[in-house]
């Protein structure tokens, strides 16, 4: 396998020196790809982790309206006071819009936290990349004049 890659790469080494292009350094840019993979790992664990967080916090949003639906359950008296039992039924349904509204919110702001830090990592990463291509690519056309 190893001897394929390195065939591989004294074929693109040929291939470049054919046309005229500057020479680069197979080995920078295979390490340049590299870091971008990397980067591309770490943005993905990122967004995994988000995602599991958000999962968490939904989770925990339906248990609390579960809770407060079986306290509703237990203290419902069918046969009492009416307007008791609409004022329960009126304060239950607030309690579960609130909590639902809390969990949305807080999901939205871990998704959106979650998504914004991987992007950024990618962001970066590319930021990094095109700086590094540049300096190599400059430095072989550099290189290249002096011949």
């Amino acid at each position: 396998m190893t001897e394929n890659v390195q065939s591989y790469i004294d074929m693109l080494r040929n291939f470049a020196g054919g046309l005229g292009l500057p020479k680069l350094d197979v080995d920078k840019l295979i390490e340049t790809h590299r870091k971008n993979i990397d980067a591309l790992g770490r943005s993905a664990e990122t967004a995994a982790a988000g995602a599991q967080a958000v999962a968490k916090r939904q989770r925990e949003t339906l248990e609390a309206g579960l809770r407060e639906a079986s306290t509703l359950a237990r203290e419902f008296r069918p046969l009492g006071d009416a307007k008791e039992n609409l004022a329960r039924q009126t304060e239950f349904a607030r309690k579960v819009f609130d909590i639902t509204v809390e969990g949305a919110r807080d999901s939205a702001q871990t998704a959106k936290q979650s998504t914004g830090d991987s992007v950024k990592i990618v962001s970066e990463r590319l930021k990094e990349t095109f700086e590094e291509v540049r300096g190599f690519v400059s430095r072989a056309g550099a290189e290249t004049g002096k011949k």
